[in-house]
């Protein structure tokens, strides 16, 4: 088989299986509310996990300190004036303090990232040979579920039917086929963009968990047994990230 096809199944395999545990969350409509925020949780840990035990040490093989360093702020910092911007056209200044911050467009904007680097470093394993691509693959796939099924958890806690929420997952999944195209039409030159953006999406993943999903669990703290399991689930997903480094 091909490089083009192993790379294409390969995140065709690792988008249907998110999904389809997705699905199954969206068949637990009595208690999806509740677990919503719990998925939340999750969220918090994989994001920050991924971020800290992941991007960043990747990031550090391939890039000086000082291009490291701007470019993670560069990623936190674009990320917010992106929610800035998006607070602006939907929110008059008479409606702001009603206004939910668009935690749905900056998480989409980044896991869409997150995603087409994840295809593009599928992409280039397998053009080295199957065996690295396989094991490449695998690696993506367990850090990847969590990740989605946390994706799949803010959307729903910031309102959006499942079946909306699903369409959500799967469009930001389509950008890991646009990274294997772009590997492949364009060669080395685009492997070498994922290097920059590697740093970009942690500064990304760090502003999201940090400055919306953190405080969307403040707003649900209240009982003891509440809390213990939003701890729980925040070093499940810090936990996961660790063992799949």
């Amino acid at each position: 088989m091909s490089p083009f096809w192993s790379s294409f199944i390969a995140v065709f395999a690792i988008s249907f299986l998110s999904l389809f545990l997705a699905l199954i969350l969206v068949s637990q409509k009595k208690s999806l509310p509740r677990l919503s925020q719990f998925l939340v949780s999750l969220a918090v840990g994989s994001l920050l996990g991924d971020a800290f035990i992941h991007l960043i040490p990747e990031s550090f093989e391939h890039l000086s300190s000082a291009s490291f360093s701007l470019l993670l702020s560069l990623g936190f910092f674009l990320f917010f004036i992106l929610e800035k911007t998006l607070c602006w056209h939907h929110c008059s200044p008479l409606e702001n303090h009603q206004h939910r911050h668009p935690i749905v467009a900056v998480n989409l904007a980044t896991d869409s990232l997150h995603n087409f680097i994840d295809g593009l470093i599928i992409a280039s394993s397998f053009s080295v040979n199957f065996s690295l691509g396989l094991a490449t693959s695998l690696a993506v796939l367990f850090h990847e579920i969590p990740q989605e099924i946390g994706d799949f958890g803010i959307f729903i806690h910031q309102g959006l039917s499942p079946l909306r929420a699903l369409f959500l997952n799967l469009l930001s999944a389509l950008t890991a086929f646009l990274g294997v195209f772009l590997l492949f039409l364009l060669g080395p030159t685009v492997a070498n963009l994922a290097d920059f953006l590697l740093p970009f999406t942690a500064g990304g993943f760090i502003y999201l968990a940090a400055s919306d999903l953190v405080p969307l669990l403040h707003s649900h703290s209240g009982s003891p047994s509440s809390d213990f399991l939003q701890f729980f689930f925040i070093s499940l997903g810090l936990s996961i990230m660790f063992l799949l480094s």
